[in-house]
């Protein structure tokens, strides 16, 4: 065989194994990255469960105090049934900004009784609400990340003339429309 065409032949070679490394770690890459981006997403919705778990408990110690205020014990057992319910980056935003506005009433009714300021399972329940709202900031920025690397990682050339094709797409980001909403827990200032 003639050396030129050999080394074609081992150019050829070289160029299809370093293109079949290069699919491959990038699809490897894309799958670490989608992983991540589920395990974020599984981590708000478990602080998302953690705090609709606590409503209940919040809600009846608030009632003891002020069984009149019907309507915003209703709007926060809506509120936490939407959150509940919230499967997409965009539900759960949505369900946010209930949830946020139905805090805020309740804390409101709280806020109108002294002696339940004072009451040390309101305060108790107070502060793992707030500490289970900070979790859920951290879990929103840690899922918010990975997407960003995900989709800048599908977005890029040229791995955005073939990545499409095996399956991998852009993940919503979990954004809310009203920020300065749920910019910081619900207080109550006592």
């Amino acid at each position: 065989m003639d050396p030129i065409a050999l080394v074609v032949i081992g150019i050829v070679v070289l160029v299809v194994v370093i293109v079949g490394i290069y699919l491959w770690s990038t699809y490897n890459g894309l799958v670490k990255l989608n992983v991540r981006v589920d395990e974020a997403w599984s981590d708000i919705t478990v602080q998302l469960k953690r705090r609709a778990d606590l409503i209940p408990n919040l809600i009846e110690t608030v009632k003891g105090y002020a069984a009149h205020e019907k309507g915003v014990f209703e709007q926060v057992t809506a509120a936490r049934a939407a959150t509940v319910s919230a499967s997409t980056p965009a539900e759960a935003a949505a369900a946010e900004n209930q949830f946020q506005a139905a805090m805020k009433s309740i804390f409101a009714v709280a806020e109108a009784y002294p002696q339940l300021q004072a009451n040390q399972n309101f305060l108790q329940l107070q502060a793992e609400l707030v500490d289970t709202e900070d979790k859920i900031q951290a879990s929103r920025r840690f899922y918010n990340g990975g997407v960003r690397e995900l989709n800048t990682k599908i977005k890029i050339f040229p791995n955005t003339l073939f990545v499409r094709g095996l399956g991998f797409t852009e993940r919503e980001f979990f954004e809310v429309s009203d920020a300065a909403a749920i910019a910081e827990p619900p207080r109550v200032q006592f």
